[in-house]
């Protein structure tokens, strides 16, 4: 269905962490089965369609990833199981804010247009 996939400081995998579970149960319910549909670190466990590329910058001084909320480590972990090309930049220095999406989204718009050709 995806050509290119990238991301500024996801949550990774939401049915493991606070934000997810509290959200999850708000929008889908109690039922943790029906979540597992919606989080990218389990799907990329079940995934058999055509080869992903996929773009993940992260802050490291980034607060929720601190607190332990965007679990990127656990999508990597998936991802390398399941043999699908990840290209994780943890980027020193930055945050959550703005300027760091500024200072990268050139790399992530020149991405999606050589997949897109």
């Amino acid at each position: 269905m995806y050509t290119s996939v990238s991301a500024f400081s996801p949550i990774c995998n939401p049915t493991q962490c606070p934000w997810g579970q509290k959200a999850f149960t708000g929008y889908l319910g109690s039922d943790r089965a029906t979540w597992q549909g919606y989080d990218a670190t389990e799907l990329v466990k079940s995934y058999s369609g055509p080869a992903l590329d996929i773009l993940i910058d992260q802050g490291s001084e980034d607060g929720f990833l601190k607190d332990g909320q965007l679990l990127p480590d656990n999508l990597v972990a998936a991802c390398a199981k399941a043999s699908m090309a990840v290209d994780y930049r943890l980027q020193p220095g930055y945050d959550h804010s703005y300027y760091f999406i500024a200072t990268f989204v050139g790399d992530h718009i020149a991405k999606h247009a050589e997949a897109l050709k």
